[in-house]
């Protein structure tokens, strides 16, 4: 009776095969943090892909602590692995962050990159447009190698003239074109235009005197070429006047000259 009392099995079985089952059962916490931190430590080394590491980085610190904390109390056997997926979760949050930081600062770098390149650009053309405003007697180059001078205009005394109305003032103004250039350059546009103390366009005089002489034509290299017109204003805004000119204005901005008519 006592022999087979002994050797009966016992009904609840061998406790350390219950124990070793039950915490194989539960070692699903280290393997999907392991496998988790993985997943974020390769996304955050993708620089295209880095925002997207921060949740599986997280998710896997979260499961490994749970692993973990399973591993301590002798329900699961993959300690390595949680605490593995851990630190792995940890890399792809810090991957996560300095792949923001590292965007962040790259757009502001572009940011400021074309800020500035726009400021120059505006600063350059502000430039050249101040370039093409003189006074009578200076001097401007096109890109085209003409070097234009608009003289100070002098009184005109016109004889029989179209366009010029009775009590108005006559000025003549002189263009002088020089070909600072190696190669033969043509005026397209040989006229000026001119505008009054008030704006308004100043009409152009035509009489027979032969004193007046359009720019027509091609300027060899070193060479120049002279342009004489008059022009009528209105007593009452014939003090200054403004003169536009360009040797082709389908192609160059026009330069301006301004100035007092004495």
């Amino acid at each position: 009776m006592e022999t087979a009392t002994r050797n009966a099995p016992c009904p609840l079985g061998d406790v350390s095969d219950r124990t070793h089952t039950g915490a194989e059962s539960r070692n699903g916490m280290g393997i999907t943090a392991l496998v988790l931190g993985i997943v974020g430590v390769v996304l955050g080394l993708l620089i295209i892909l880095f925002w997207l590491s921060w949740l599986p980085a997280l998710l896997a610190m979260i499961f490994g602590f749970v692993g973990l904390s399973q591993a301590r109390n002798g329900r699961a056997t993959n300690k390595g692995m949680a605490l593995a997926g851990v630190i792995l979760g940890g890399a792809g949050l810090l991957a996560a962050a300095g792949g923001a930081v590292l965007t962040i600062t790259a757009v502001k770098m572009v940011a400021d990159s074309a800020r500035a390149t726009v400021k120059e650009v505006k600063s350059s053309a502000s430039a050249a447009e101040k370039a093409r405003h003189l006074s009578f007697g200076e001097s401007y180059t096109f890109e085209n190698g003409l070097k234009v001078t608009v003289a100070e205009p002098k009184p005109y005394t016109p004889g029989f003239a179209l366009g010029h109305a009775k009590g108005n003032k006559a000025v003549q103004v002189t263009v002088k074109v020089v070909n600072t250039g190696t190669a033969r350059v043509e005026v397209e546009t040989g006229l000026p235009e001119v505008s009054d103390a008030e704006g308004a366009s100043a009409e152009l005089l035509i009489d027979g005197s032969g004193r007046q002489k359009v720019i027509t034509g091609y300027v060899l290299p070193g060479k120049e070429a002279v342009g004489k017109y008059a022009f009528s204003l209105p007593p009452d805004a014939a003090d200054r006047i403004e003169v536009e000119f360009s040797p082709d204005a389908m192609q160059w901005k026009d330069a301006y000259w301004s100035g007092p008519t004495h």
